[in-house]
């Protein structure tokens, strides 16, 4: 019985003159979300996938699905490499400003080794 509905199936297809298409399909609007900042989807974050779906009818919050606990501890994992990642560069802003000190020091220690002017040009340039 299977058989000739296959071969039926097979039949009509190639005798439609449609054709099934291989490209990918355009999102509507992603042109413009990215132009304004925005994600290229509608479902990638936002009220529609971070609020739940549904709550308790006493106002208990509904638990958290698959979906929004993994976008909670993907924002967490980013929120604490933030923190991470500008530490680092408090710590090199500070590393550059005392090596800045250390070279201003170094330059003025060079410059008390100098010779001094003696006799005239010292009193010349007193005056």
């Amino acid at each position: 019985m299977a058989a000739p509905i296959k071969t039926l199936c097979c039949s009509v297809l190639r005798c439609s003159r449609r054709s099934f298409g291989t490209t990918s399909t355009n999102q509507a609007g992603k042109k413009w979300r990215t132009e304004h900042g925005l994600a290229p989807s509608g479902t990638e974050y936002g009220p529609l996938t971070d609020l739940p779906d549904w709550s308790y009818a006493d106002g208990r919050p509904a638990p958290l699905l698959k979906g929004q606990l993994r976008r909670k501890q993907e924002r967490e994992a980013l929120a604490r490499r933030v923190v991470m990642l500008s530490g680092e560069v408090d710590k090199g802003m500070e590393a550059w400003q005392q090596k800045k000190e250390d070279a201003e020091r170094m330059e003025a220690h060079q410059k008390s080794l100098l010779l001094k002017p003696k006799g005239q040009l010292l009193l010349k340039k007193s005056t």
